[in-house]
C-alpha cells in the first residue's frame, strides 16, 4: 500500500529533464541530471524514453522508502563550445 502511495505522488508531482544519447552499439541511453545515478537505455527513441520514466519513479520511491530528500530539478542551461584539439 505505501508502495502505491509514493507512486501516486511521482506521477502526479515531479518532472525531471532527461538526456537522451544514440549508443554506439545501436539504440539509445539517457541519464536524468538532478537525480545523480539515474538513467536507462533502450533499442528505440521510445523505449528509451518510457524506461527512463521507470527509472526515475523507482529512483524517487526507494529515496523516499530510504528516508532521503528527493532532489528538485534546478534551472540549467545546455550548450555546445568548440575547442581546438
Amino acid at each position: 500500500m505505501r508502495l502505491k502511495l509514493l507512486k501516486e505522488q511521482v506521477d502526479s508531482k515531479m518532472e525531471y529533464s532527461i538526456i537522451i544519447y544514440e549508443a554506439e552499439e545501436g539504440g539509445y541511453w539517457t541519464k536524468v541530471p538532478a537525480l545523480p545515478g539515474c538513467g536507462s537505455q533502450g533499442e528505440t527513441l521510445d523505449e528509451a524514453i518510457i524506461n527512463t520514466k521507470e527509472a526515475i519513479e523507482s529512483h524517487i520511491i526507494a529515496l523516499q522508502e530510504d528516508g532521503q530528500e528527493v532532489p528538485t530539478e534546478r534551472a540549467s542551461m545546455y550548450g555546445k563550445i568548440k575547442v581546438a584539439v
